[in-house]
C-alpha cells in the first residue's frame, strides 16, 4: 500500500486521486490511500498570498505528513513548490513529475478585449496583474482568494477573474472559459499545470512513484524551477517562466516585472540541459535589469 498526502480542496483532491489511478495502473491495483492534510493557506483565505508568507504555504504540511511517516508521498501543485533550496524541504526529493496538463492562464467572465476601460480584473496573483497591467494600462484589480468554486462564484462581482486553465479542466469546468490567454501574452506561473510528487529518498515508494515520471514534462519543469532558483526562489516580484520540448531541445521563456507592470522584462533561451538553461537565462535577465528591479 502507498500513502498520499494531499490538500482537502477539491482540486487537491483531483489531483490525488489522478495519481493514484496512474499508479493503480502502473503497478497492477496497488493499494492506495489518501491522507487529508489541512495547510495554512487553506486555512486563511482572507489574507493576501504575500501577507502570509508566498511559496510554500499551500506545502508544508503535506511535506510534514511524509517526512513524519504519515504518508509516503505527497501530492502538490507544481507551481506551489518553493524553487529555493532555502524553502525546501530537507529529507525529500521530486520523485517524478507527470505529464503536464494545459500551463495557460484563463479568463472567466469577459475575453480581455472585452473588458470596458477601466474594468476590475481579480485575481490573488501578482504575475497575472502586472502582466495585465502591462498589456491594458487602464484595468484596475481586486484580490481574489479562495478554491475554484469561490472564485467563479464571485465571477460576476468583476469584469473578469484568472484561474488556471488546468484546474477548470480538471474539475470539468472548461464552460466557464471566456478566453485561454496564450503562454506568449501572459506567461505561465513556474511549473503551472503541472503536479510534483514529492517522496523520502529512502523509502519504497521512491521507485513505485518514479514509474510516473513523464520526461517532457520533467525536463520542462527543471528549467522553470531552476531559472526561478537562479532568479531568487523566494522572488516576491511578478515572475513566469514556461518552457516546451521537442526532441533534446528545451526551449524556455521567462518574465520579470515590476509590480504596476509598467516595467517587464522578458527573454528566451533554447538549450539542451534544462537547468543550465534555466541558470543562465537567470543570469543574462539578472545583467540586464533584473537585479535593479529586485533591488528595488
Amino acid at each position: 500500500m502507498i500513502r498520499i498526502a494531499t490538500r482537502g480542496s477539491a482540486l487537491a483532491r483531483w489531483q490525488a486521486e489522478h495519481v493514484a489511478s496512474l499508479l493503480r495502473s502502473a503497478h497492477d491495483g496497488l493499494d492506495v490511500e489518501l491522507v487529508i492534510v489541512d495547510t495554512v493557506g487553506d486555512r486563511d483565505k482572507a489574507t493576501s498570498l504575500s501577507q502570509l508568507g508566498g511559496q510554500g504555504i499551500f506545502v508544508k504540511e503535506v511535506q510534514a505528513a511524509v517526512l513524519e511517516g504519515r504518508a509516503d508521498l505527497a501530492v502538490h501543485s507544481g507551481k506551489d513548490l518553493p524553487s529555493n533550496a532555502d524553502l525546501q524541504a530537507p529529507g525529500l526529493v521530486i520523485a517524478a513529475v507527470p505529464e503536464r496538463a494545459d500551463a495557460r492562464d484563463a479568463l472567466v467572465g469577459r475575453r480581455l478585449a472585452d473588458i470596458p476601460p477601466g474594468g476590475t480584473v481579480a485575481t490573488g496573483s501578482s504575475r497575472r496583474r502586472a502582466l495585465l497591467a502591462d498589456l491594458r494600462p487602464d484595468l484596475t484589480f481586486a484580490d481574489l482568494r479562495g478554491n475554484i468554486d469561490t472564485r467563479l462564484a464571485k465571477a460576476a462581482e468583476f469584469a473578469a477573474v484568472v484561474v488556471a486553465a488546468a484546474a477548470l479542466d480538471r474539475l470539468g469546468l472548461t464552460d466557464r472559459v471566456a478566453e485561454l490567454l496564450d503562454v506568449s501574452v501572459l506567461v505561465p506561473q513556474v511549473a503551472q499545470g503541472a503536479l510534483a510528487l514529492e517522496c523520502r529518498p529512502d523509502t519504497e515508494a521512491i521507485e513505485l512513484v518514479s514509474a510516473l515520471d513523464h520526461r517532457p514534462s520533467r525536463r520542462a519543469v527543471d528549467a522553470e524551477r531552476a531559472w526561478l532558483a537562479a532568479i531568487g526562489g523566494g522572488c516576491e516580484l511578478p515572475a513566469g517562466a514556461h518552457a516546451t520540448v521537442a526532441g533534446d531541445e528545451v526551449h524556455l521563456t521567462a518574465v520579470l516585472a515590476s509590480y504596476d507592470g509598467r516595467i517587464v522584462l522578458r527573454n528566451s533561451v533554447t538549450g539542451a540541459d534544462p537547468v543550465a538553461l534555466g541558470t543562465d537565462l537567470a543570469t543574462d535577465m539578472l545583467d540586464h535589469g533584473g537585479r535593479w528591479l529586485l533591488e528595488g
